[in-house]
């Protein structure tokens, strides 16, 4: 028999959005260690609130919309408020009923520019790390790192010279400007749209874009992050990142390795690693120059292993970039792009916990 097509249009729903969620969906798994570590982030969110005036959006629900925009790609707040309004697993995983108000992308954004400055990010990337889910994973041995450029929300046509002495863009909403024949550079140009985006390339062969720099440190057990930071793109960025986020894994008496690209091949670097009792594992480099990597340490084999696991640092950027939406940061200021980028770095751990416990199991 053909069956009907015509609306109910029932007034009432006695379906739960609990049993509407499957119980093997992997965003089950991801909001139990969230909804744990926010738990113990709690004196943390009271500090940054008043105890008397009108309720703020709690923090809570911010950080959890916030990672379904990176696991979904959601390129706007206001999509997000638009997906979260009719999407039943949206709702289920903020913490809002089916017949909650959802707000205006307005403020959401301006609620969580509270949490931009308070270190939100960095302080839920290593409550997460903390997580006894999430630490079985880790080893305290052998890391790798490595920098990433995120492209800055300015455009080349906003870089000017400090002095004012430069030709200004044509007039409209998109005015020419000519550059040939003009040497432009950070310590005589800023931009005047995001003063803190450095003009800076990756490589020889590789157009100058104005950027901020991010830097990861990878566990080499299973690939997660174990550290993030996002500063202004400069020559020695990586390597003055890299020594700070491996001194906080407190090596002390037990010697660690530490897997790089030959970007980290200098004499100061290598002999700061092992000032550390960190052992240098690090690509030589050979163009042109003497490398500082020598028999000491490419004699080990733990050398030759440590250059094939150091690679996988790439998929957290490519997961970012791609996934999370950081190819081109929305936002203005390092201390904005920081809380992107280490923000976007914790996402990457917990959506790759599912599977990770699942094997295990």
């Amino acid at each position: 028999m053909r069956g009907s097509d015509a609306a109910s249009g029932a007034l009432f729903s006695y379906v739960d959005m609990e049993a509407r969620v499957p119980a093997t969906h992997p965003l089950r798994t991801i909001r139990t260690i969230v909804n744990e570590v926010l738990t113990a982030l709690d004196t943390e969110f009271e500090a940054l609130y008043e105890g008397i005036g009108r309720q703020s959006v709690a923090p809570e629900r911010l950080l959890r919309a916030s990672l379904l925009q990176a696991f979904y790609s959601v390129r706007s707040e206001r999509q997000l408020m638009e997906q979260i309004n009719y999407n039943l697993l949206f709702r289920w995983f903020v913490g809002l009923g089916i017949d909650d108000a959802v707000w205006d992308h307005s403020t959401f954004s301006k609620n969580r520019e509270r949490l931009l400055g308070a270190d939100v990010a960095a302080k839920f990337l290593a409550a997460v790390l903390r997580h006894p889910k999430v630490t079985r994973f880790l080893s305290d041995e052998h890391f790798s790192v490595d920098g990433t450029l995120v492209e800055a929300w300015a455009s080349l046509k906003s870089f000017r010279a400090k002095d004012g002495s430069d030709e200004p863009p044509a007039p409209g909403r998109n005015g020419e400007r000519h550059f040939h024949n003009e040497k432009r550079s950070n310590e005589t140009h800023a931009s005047t749209t995001d003063p803190d985006a450095r003009l800076y390339r990756k490589g020889s062969s590789q157009a100058a874009k104005l950027s901020y720099m991010g830097h990861a440190l990878m566990e080499n057990r299973h690939g997660l992050v174990v550290g993030a930071t996002l500063t202004p793109a400069t020559g020695t960025a990586e390597r003055e990142a890299a020594i700070k986020m491996i001194v906080r894994r407190s090596p002390g008496a037990r010697r660690l390795t530490l897997g790089a690209d030959k970007g980290y091949d200098t004499k100061n670097f290598v002999a700061d690693l092992r000032e550390l009792n960190i052992a240098p594992h690090v690509v030589q480099n050979t163009t042109n120059r003497a490398s500082a990597i020598d028999g000491r340490t490419t004699r080990h084999p733990g050398y030759a292993v440590s250059q094939i696991i150091r690679k996988r640092i790439e998929e957290s950027f490519a997961w970012t970039k791609t996934i999370a939406g950081l190819h081109k940061t929305k936002h203005r200021g390092v201390g904005r792009v920081a809380f992107q980028f280490v923000f976007a770095m914790a996402a990457y751990n917990l959506i790759r916990m599912p599977r990770l416990l699942s094997t295990a199991a």
